[in-house]
Parts: C-alpha cells; structure tokens; sequence
C-alpha cells in the first residue's frame, strides 16, 4: 500500500525542521493505542535525493549485531553526518516529545543499514540501553523493496501492536521502547534492498557536543 498522498506532519529541509501540521492530537492519540506512528515524507523529496546519492557514494560493510541481526552498514561519513545533523533539530525534539509524551528529547543517534534477499535477519529486541525510550527509522530506499515489514509486539502475550510497511520514499516510522514491548523488521524479498536510517531519541545532548566540538558539519 503506498502513502505518497499522506500530508506530512513535519518536515526535515535544507533549511531545517518545518512543522506543518498545528494539531497533533490524533498524532498522539494514535502513539498511545499502538506505541507506533508514521511519518510521511519526513525528509524533502528535493533533500532525500542528496542523501540518497551520498548514501550511494559511502562504503557499507557486513555487520553482525550480535546474533540478533545481519545487515550491510553504512561506514560513517558524509551521508551519516548529514542525517545526524537534519533529525538533531530542536523542531524535531519538541514533535518527538509532543506526539510520544516523552521528556526530556536532546538527543538522536543512528545509523544507515541496508538489508536485501542475500541472508540478512533480524530478530525480536527491546533496544532497551543507555536510557533510549523512542526509536525512529527513515526509509532511504531508491526503489521500492519488498517485505522488510517493522512489527512490533507485547513481548509477554506476543500480542501484535504494529505492522507497517514503511515503503514511501522518505516515511518515517516513530516507536516506543519499553519492558513489555519488543519489535523486528521482518525479511526483505525480491531484487531491492531495503535501506534505513535508524536510531533512538536520548534525554541527553552527548551526541551534539560531539558534533559541535568535531566541526566541519555536512552543509545543508
């Protein structure tokens, strides 16, 4: 099923974050029944071509996460910069924190991995270190890919919560991390790669002093 008429909530531009929506009560209504949303075209479709061609131009390398998943991970660089850089907006801070009900947001940290046909997995987990309460990831994917579903679940019950397909070009998908959740992203099919960037919001601003004090940020 394709969103690509879905108006989007907030966007990430070349001059910054842009909230476009004034209500976000549905927004939030919605995270609180299914500790899960969307967001459609969360990157500009003018932006995400540049990220896309910077992805392209880095190195991706095999990694495993400790049996509990395989993927292709970018190697840090330009394309990295330049997302941690657009998502570390205070716009998006207060968005994160407005929609989830979560506080204090000063943080986000992330990575680009990129799953194929080829034997990559993933498994059931809780991301539940160094004080991470919300997770994102961005689809970065050129063509559409096909399965790579994000799923999310009780973990007691095995009750399923969430099931999204997050194929529009640019969507985000924001979920919560908590004891009794637990989420996947299911196996990708057919000859598209699914590529990701993926992350967690942190209460503290650890990643930006770095930033700061590394200089030469990615321009926008």
């Amino acid at each position: 099923m394709s969103h690509a008429a879905d108006a989007p909530t907030l966007q990430l531009t070349r001059s910054g974050a842009r909230r476009l929506a004034p209500d976000l009560v549905p927004l939030g209504d919605a995270f609180r029944r299914t500790h899960c949303v969307r967001l459609p075209a969360l990157i500009a479709p003018d932006l995400l071509s540049r990220v896309q061609r910077a992805v392209e131009r880095g190195e991706f390398r095999a990694f495993d996460h400790d049996g509990i998943a395989t993927e292709l991970r970018l190697q840090s660089g330009v394309a990295t910069g330049l997302l941690h850089v657009l998502v570390n907006d205070p716009q998006m801070y207060r968005l994160v924190e407005e929609v989830t009900a979560t506080s204090p947001i000063r943080s986000f940290l992330g990575r680009v991995y990129r799953r194929d046909a080829n034997g990559h997995y993933d498994s059931w987990h809780s991301d539940l270190v160094q004080g991470r309460s919300i997770g994102m990831s961005i689809n970065l994917s050129a063509s559409r890919y096909d399965g790579g579903v994000f799923e999310l679940r009780e973990t007691d019950s095995g009750r399923m919560l969430a099931s999204i397909a997050n194929v529009g070009f640019g969507d985000a998908i924001l979920f919560r991390l908590a004891t009794h959740l637990e989420h996947q992203v299911t196996a990708v099919r057919g000859p598209h790669a699914k590529t990701a960037f993926a992350g967690w919001f942190l209460p503290n601003d650890s990643y930006r002093e770095g930033l700061r004090d590394a200089g030469g940020l990615p321009a926008l």
